[in-house]
């Protein structure tokens, strides 16, 4: 057997939830091959099936993931002909571990695209299965273990050409007549909605307060642009760079995507208002009742 390179962690994302026993039957699995690794729960809570929300949750952990394995499971194709695979990256510092669909390749494209990759094919890495329901404990868990533990890939399954794994698609902004064209990609618990657009393509006039027309399908309102939550009164409308570089719409003490009725895909137009005296629309907060005060 060719021995591959340990890792201590494996850092495992999934849409499986919390409710029934996916995620704690994978730990199980992982630490009875791999005893010794640490497995790190990034997310569960992805949208079922919705392999794009899991691609970028991944991307935008990366780059603070331990070196180590990556488990990402959300498989709307498991049982079908959709390749199960283990890609390298970074010059074998960490090896990403799931479905062929398009969930690890943002990730990949992040930290300079993949070195090698194969199919998993090798039922000696796999457990047994009654059916082909559940991939994640049968073939990616037992995979991501087995990588942990110093099995090169090359044992797990067969070369495949790291150019025919399936792309992700991410979306693209655009300026167009009436404004910056963009796509939200993710809503926060917290209701911030982050969009596809770098700071540098807002118009910021320097030493002004600069306001700025955001237009859904159905709403216009003025948000201001500012560098941390304390500069907008409450219920007031805001572009802020996020905590990973891009523009985010946001409200003070409240849900942006709740009052702008967008959620992730939708398509939003962002322009700069040369008019500043249109003022931001404020959002009304419920207040506690008197009587339930002290319930806290």
């Amino acid at each position: 057997m060719n021995r591959g390179k340990k890792y201590e962690t494996i850092s495992f994302l999934s849409d499986f939830g919390t409710t029934d026993e996916f995620v704690g039957v994978v730990h199980s699995v992982i630490n009875s091959i791999a005893p010794f690794a640490k497995v790190i729960d990034v997310t569960h809570g992805i949208p079922h099936y919705d392999i794009r929300s899991g691609g970028l949750a991944l991307a935008r952990s990366a780059q603070y993931l331990s070196p180590g394995v990556v488990l990402a499971v959300i498989d709307p194709g498991v049982g079908t002909q959709r390749r199960a695979v283990a890609v390298e990256v970074g010059g074998g510092e960490s090896v990403l571990v799931g479905p062929d669909n398009g969930l690890l390749a943002p990730t990949v494209a992040l930290v300079g695209g993949a070195d090698r990759a194969v199919s998993l094919t090798e039922t000696n890495y796999q457990l047994p299965a009654p059916g082909a329901m559940n991939a994640g404990r049968d073939i990616f868990g037992p995979a991501a273990a087995h990588i942990a533990s110093g099995v090169d890939l090359s044992e797990l399954g067969d070369s495949v050409e790291v150019s025919s794994l399936v792309p992700g698609l991410m979306p693209v902004s655009s300026r167009e007549s009436d404004g910056l064209h963009a796509e939200v990609l993710w809503v926060d618990q917290y209701g911030n909605a982050q969009v596809n657009l770098d700071p540098a393509e807002l118009e910021i006039k320097e030493n002004e307060v600069n306001h700025f027309e955001i237009k859904t399908s159905g709403l216009t309102r003025i948000a201001k642009k500012v560098k941390t939550f304390e500069e907008l009164g409450a219920g007031e409308l805001g572009l802020i760079i996020d905590e990973y570089g891009l523009v985010a719409i946001v409200i003070a003490r409240g849900s942006a995507a709740e009052e702008m009725k967008i959620n992730t895909g939708n398509q939003v137009i962002i322009s700069f208002a040369e008019n500043s005296s249109t003022q931001p629309v404020p959002v009304v907060l419920k207040q506690l009742d008197e009587k339930n005060e002290g319930d806290l």
